[in-house]
Parts: C-alpha cells; structure tokens; sequence
C-alpha cells in the first residue's frame, strides 16, 4: 500500500513518492536544535515525530538518508556566548552533547548527518554569491546582505509557498537583521551580517567584510550540500513554516531556479498543563527534569506517540503517568505472552502478519498512531485473553512477541523491555520482572553508558528502596530481591 503523508506545500495528503527514480532512496532533513540551552518537552516531540517518521519510511522499505542540522551560530548563542565568556565551540559544544543524550534517551535514530553551521561558511558564501548575481540580494550600508522578496516576486517567483499571505495587510518592504521577526512582517531578511562589536570574536571573513551568516541560509546550504538543490521531505515544527521554512525556500530557489523540497511535513504546538510553555508560569520542563521526577526517555516517548503529529498536544503530567501505567500493563501482559512462548521452536515461529497489516494500514495513513495504537491494544487484549482460557499455544505466543517486537522497535521505538538487553548488553532474567523495574534497570545502564554516576547511583537507591539490588555479573547486571 502507499504511504500517504500530509503535505504542507500542497495542503493535501498524498501519496509520498520519492525523487529517485528507483523510488527507493529518500533524503529527509529535520531542522536540529539551536544550541542554546537543554531541549524541552516541546522540542523532544519534534524530533521523536522526525524519528517516527523515518522508522516508518524504512519500515515500508525506502532507504532513508536522514540529516539533522546544529545550528550553533546565531542571535541567542552569541548573546550567550558573550554573557559566559566562553568560546563558541566550548559553549554550543556542551548543549550539543546534551541533546545527542536527550535523543538517545528517548530512543530517537542518530541522524545519518549532523551537519553544523560553523562548518558550511564556505557554502554559505557560495550560497549568497548566486543569490547577489542573480540581483535577488544587495548589500546595505552597513555591509550586510539581505534577500529581496520584492525582486524575488519581481522574477515570477511564489513567497508564501507553505502558508497563505495577506500581502496587503502586510508589513511589506521592512529589513530585518534579526534572525527571527514578527509573523505579519513581509520583511527582506540578513544572509550575511556584518560583524558589529557586540559579536566579540564570533566572525568570519567573507568577500563583503567580516561578519555571520544568518539563521534561514545556514539550513539551505548545509541540506542542499548533504541532499543536493532538490530533495524529497522537510520535517520541522509548525512554527518554522513561517518565516524560517518560507525563507529557505525562497532563498534556495532563488539561487538554484529548481524546486526546493518536495514534501514538507510540520508537527504541531505542544501545550503543558493547557497553556503555552513558559519558564515564568512554572510549566516548562526538559528532558532532565522528567526524568528527575522518576519518569524514563520510553514512557515520555511512548506518551508523545500517543497523539497525532498534527494535533495539538496538550502535556500533562497526570497524562505521564497514565502513559507510564497503559505502558506498564501492556508490557506486563506481553512478558506473560513472551514467557509461554519461551520453548517455541524457532523454525515454526512466524509473524502475526494480520497485525502488521492493520498497523501499516493505520501508519500509511498519515501515520494515524491513535489508530495504530488501537489495533495494537485490541490484538493484546484478544491474545492475553486466549492466554488465560489455555487457546493460545506455545508456538503463537512466540509469534505473537516476535510480532511486538516488531512492531514495538521498528516502528514507534519503544523497545521491548526483554529485548533491551541486544544493545545495552544486559542479560535479563528469565523470571518476569515489572516492567517498571526493568525501566529502572535501562535506565540505569543508559546512565552508565554515559558516565551519568550520580544518575546511576540514584537508579540503584530507587530499585534499592523498592526492596531490589542488582548484582553486575560477567553477563550483565540482574535484579535480585533482598
């Protein structure tokens, strides 16, 4: 069946078909993180719908070539910069670090590139070069180089590609040297900007001066290098799509005369606690502070799946908890299910392929996870039921979790709990455990991996105070009742 997906520019789910004639190859590029600070809960749910959707692209048999960008130049960071007197590379260097942790957390994909903004100067040069000749740039007094959208228009081209403008009730003929500016202005944006003495020691040389690239070209230049002048999907949150998506596309098709991207695809605002996210009313949280509060990277990604990429996500942490409970029980009737089909025979074990039928059928649908996530249910209900009443033979059982696993880890990257162990190198035991405990002890090992003590340390307290130790043997570490 085709994979459908909604698309921005068109408005319209369609059938995703890719550039390569062989339909196979996808080049997909997600707008990385600005590294500034630690990643929130709003900016978790981007990159875990980006990773949903390429689990799904290669689920479906496409060969996806994923690139995420850094962006570690830009207004914010050099503020920061300033502010803490490091270098730029000591201050982006440690936000970056965190973020890939963030990531892996919560069982996102490593992009296949990361490409940084510092490391393309060149091509960004390049990139405004063809823009200056092709007269859609000019340079100011100042010696900044900006991006005219009136001749951009004037050359027959489309500004307002991914979002409808009112033109006339716009701001139109404004210059902007900011790298973000208000929604209702129409307004020629910096390409380069000239070093002034607030940037301290953040420049490069450039045929017109000293200065910076500014934030919409970085992304054109590093994902045309990576992609090439056209490529297949564009992922990011919705409130890229103007001015910052609308910017890339008409300064990379200004450049080149090609179309850009092919698909865009743009997820949702999250809301905490109803409202929008914001420090000063206590309902802004990171990654960190969820885990601190007990909660681990599967639950919060099993709760952000639960909700469509296109509908705004209201994040509660009463709906954490209750994730971690649905997450819980399903995994706890799976491992009895997994338990009984522990002597199956390999050889005679297939898939559930009516289930995978129903949940490629709900994912080709726009990745439909509420209808997906129903089947699922529906299928573990039916099967732990058959456990019960003694109908569901060994064989089936193992069919059955080898179908979970699938699924679970293919798909949506919950990792099943048992299976955790292949790239965490844990041995589990072969009695059943809770999953919450099992949660506990991948936690943990994920916390050691990345020379996290402290959270190490903290984990086996928990497990500790729960009436568990663990015993690290040769094989991996095992709970042990006290």
């Amino acid at each position: 069946m085709p994979v459908r997906l909604f698309n921005t520019l068109t408005r319209t789910v369609e059938d995703f078909v890719p550039l390569d004639p062989a339909g196979k190859k996808v080049g997909l590029y997600c707008c990385g993180p600005t590294v500034y600070d630690f990643a929130h809960i709003g900016n978790i749910r981007t990159f875990v719908f980006a990773d949903l959707t390429r689990r799904w692209l290669e689920f479906s048999g496409f060969d996806v070539q994923h690139v995420m960008n850094i962006t570690d130049v830009e207004d914010k960071i050099i503020r920061k910069v300033r502010e803490t007197g490091q270098s730029l590379a000591e201050f982006t260097g440690k936000y970056e670090g965190e973020f890939f942790k963030d990531l892996e957390t919560v069982h996102c994909l490593r992009p296949h590139q990361s490409p940084r903004a510092t490391e393309h100067i060149p091509e960004i040069i390049a990139l405004i070069a063809r823009l200056l000749e092709r007269g859609i740039a000019y340079q100011a007094a100042d010696g900044s180089i900006y991006f005219s959208i009136e001749k951009y228009r004037g050359c027959g081209c489309k500004y307002g590609q991914l979002v409808n403008l009112n033109f006339d009730g716009m701001r139109v003929g404004e210059r902007v040297a900011s790298d973000e500016y208000e929604k209702e202005s129409m307004a020629d944006f910096a390409l380069w900007k000239a070093r002034v003495p607030e940037d301290g020691v953040v420049f490069w040389p450039s045929p017109w001066g000293d200065g910076r690239p500014g934030w919409h070209i970085e992304c054109s230049a590093m994902s045309m290098k990576a992609l090439g002048e056209s490529f297949d999907l564009h992922l990011g949150g919705e409130d890229l799509a103007f001015p910052h998506h609308e910017d890339e596309i008409a300064q990379s098709e200004g450049a080149t005369g090609k179309p850009f991207v092919k698909h865009w695809m743009h997820g949702y605002h999250l809301l905490v606690e109803g409202r929008k996210m914001s420090k000063s009313l206590g309902n802004y949280f990171t990654l960190r502070d969820l885990l601190a509060k007990g909660f681990t990277g599967r639950e919060v990604r099993f709760l952000l799946l639960s909700a469509h990429y296109r509908e705004q996500f209201n994040f509660t942490l009463e709906g954490l908890i209750a994730a971690k409970t649905a997450l819980s029980r399903l995994e706890q009737r799976l491992s009895e299910v997994r338990n009984h089909g522990a002597n199956a025979q390999s050889k005679s074990v297939s898939l559930n392929d009516s289930l995978i039928a129903q949940v490629s059928a709900a994912m080709s649908d726009d990745l439909n996870v509420s209808e997906a996530w129903g089947r699922i249910f529906q299928w573990v209900t039916q099967t732990s039921q058959k456990l019960k009443s003694n109908e569901l033979s060994e064989d089936d059982a193992a069919a059955a979790w080898r179908t979970w696993t699938k699924i679970a880890q293919g798909i949506f990257g919950i990792v099943p709990l048992q299976a955790v162990g292949a790239s965490l190198t844990v041995s589990w035991n072969v009695e059943a455990h809770p999953p919450e405990l099992l949660a506990l002890l991948e936690d943990r090992q994920a916390a050691r991996k990345a020379k996290d003590f402290k959270r190490s340390d903290a984990i086996r307290d928990e497990l500790k105070a729960k009436g568990w130790i663990i015993e690290d043997t040769t094989k991996g570490p095992r709970l042990k009742k006290t």
